[in-house]
């Protein structure tokens, strides 16, 4: 059956609703907006107005344009009014109930050739249409918020959805400009099972006491260039959001170790601290901006011979380039001397281990991470051994050129490395499942959580053998299932094929 959209109507008319609309009559649709709450779909066309207004007085279109969008709002004051309606979107509460109970109404009300779309983020779509019915005509469509800015939709099909209701649910998502992303209706959908990864594991490193949330953040946002750090994420989603979502999809996965919540969340959860919204998270906030310790400067240190470790050719090539630069003697010998400061290039190893696989002293052994070089920030690591002023050497030597460095404790695999490695992982795991295809997983990936690269295109930046590696030494010191490769990038990895490839013909 085929489905013509003119009309849609949304029930719900919070952030997520009000937005939808927007984009909706920008498209050129007629809109009916219905909510429970009095006095909700006044608020919801002020809003919309004001950012049309501030659309007019910056010149992106004419007082008659905004005038003409403004009057494809039609209020619905009941749900028989959405009777012509040849789609409607729900967009309320987060609740199976709720949402089975509405769409059985509106299934009373609505035409036979009309479809019920959800905006669910995390609900099962196939369960929701269970309760209808016809779910053939019931269809996952979750948009991201604010949706006019983010232009992803994903289109997630529950078990019995019909073709034509995808085909013309993915027509309306690209009529609103929004890049469409098909995805299998499994827990956390694409992008919030992508995102798991990033502020999970971040919280593992924060929970071991590798380093504080302000020094993990700095990693990741410079040397990781991620848009943000973790914690500063947390914080603005708001601990009351995201600790519920870490907690569904893991418990939907069936206590799939990779999602494994932390108790920080829980505890901070309980005592109020959600973030910027209660002025106080992982920072506190004064006028709506957060409170940021400045960096400690670097310490002083009298130069001392430098040897580095020659397990990873590239980067004792960079290091020793930083050595001559700064003009520190520099051991170029198979061993160190006694006296030497030993730097290291671990890949998902702690500093105690490598050093002492390699037989050298742990007291003189200080770890660099060169996942990502040594271009922005640096990280040096050290064992619970190694000596304060060869701890402060290495810290004086890798910020002589001004670069700014951060020193955590012992951690397998850094912060950036494991971070990476674990959102690679995910990602590829994504792609082994069959939930999207590689192209749209990184395309979503990118436009829903702002990374400069999607999850597969990263491990190929990175290189895939070297996350597998990270990922195969994580597992073997830690002994924690959640970092056990992914079959999709395990077996790439070892044929020697980009993440993104797909199976040949």
């Amino acid at each position: 059956m085929s489905h013509t959209i003119t009309t849609i109507g949304i029930v719900g008319t919070g952030a997520m609703g009000r937005g939808i609309a927007q984009v909706a009559a920008e498209a050129g649709l007629r809109v009916k907006l219905h909510d429970a709450r009095e006095g909700a779909l006044d608020e919801a066309r002020a809003f919309i107005a004001k950012l049309w207004d501030r659309g007019v007085a910056k010149q992106r279109f004419s007082q008659s344009r905004a005038d003409a969008l403004a009057a494809r709002f039609e209020e619905a004051a009941t749900l028989n009014e959405l009777a012509d309606c040849e789609l409607v979107i729900e967009a309320i509460v987060e609740r199976i109930d709720a949402k089975q109970k509405l769409f059985q109404q509106l299934e009373a009300v609505i035409g036979e050739r009309a479809i019920l779309a959800t905006n669910t983020s995390s609900l099962s779509v196939t369960e929701i249409a269970a309760a209808c019915s016809r779910p053939e005509r019931v269809i996952g469509l979750h948009f991201f918020n604010p949706v006019p800015l983010m232009k992803v939709v994903e289109v997630i099909p529950g078990l019995r959805t019909d073709a034509a209701v995808i085909e013309a649910t993915e027509a309306l998502g690209q009529r609103f400009g929004h890049f469409t992303a098909r995805a299998t209706d499994t827990p956390g959908f694409l992008v919030n099972h992508a995102g798991r990864a990033f502020g999970t594991e971040a919280l593992r490193a924060l929970a071991e006491g590798v380093a504080d949330h302000v020094t993990i953040d700095r990693l990741l946002k410079d040397q990781g260039g991620f848009r943000m750090g973790p914690f500063t994420l947390l914080d603005l989603t708001g601990l009351d959001v995201s600790h519920a979502v870490m907690e569904s999809i893991y418990h939907q996965y069936y206590q799939e170790p990779r999602f494994r919540p932390s108790a920080l969340t829980g505890q901070r959860l309980a005592a109020g601290l959600l973030g910027r919204k209660s002025g106080e998270g992982f920072y506190r906030y004064v006028d709506g901006q957060a409170v940021v310790p400045d960096e400690p400067a670097a310490p002083r240190a009298t130069p001392m011979p430098v040897w580095i470790s020659a397990e990873d050719a590239d980067a004792q090539r960079a290091l020793a380039d930083l050595v001559e630069t700064a003009g520190w003697p520099l051991e170029t010998g198979a061993t160190p001397s006694e006296t030497a400061l030993c730097l290291l290039t671990p890949y998902g190893e702690d500093a105690t281990d490598c050093a002492l696989r390699q037989g050298l002293d742990p007291a003189r052994c200080v770890a660099v991470d060169m996942l990502a070089g040594l271009d922005r920030r640096r990280c040096l690591m050290t064992s619970p051994a190694t000596r304060g002023d060869v701890r402060d050497a290495a810290h004086a030597l890798l910020a002589a050129d001004g670069t700014p460095v951060s020193a955590i404790h012992d951690s397998g695999g850094f912060v950036l490395q494991r971070v990476v490695a674990c959102i690679v992982n995910v990602g590829a795991d994504i792609a082994q499942q069959r939930v999207a295809e590689p192209a749209t997983i990184d395309r979503a990936v990118e436009l829903g959580l702002g990374y400069a690269r999607g999850p597969l295109a990263m491990g190929d930046h990175y290189g895939a053998k070297r996350i597998l590696s990270i990922l195969e030494n994580l597992q073997a010191a830690s002994g924690d299932p959640r970092y056990r490769p992914s079959p999709w990038l395990r077996r790439r990895a070892r044929l020697g094929l980009p993440l993104t490839a797909t199976d040949a013909q």
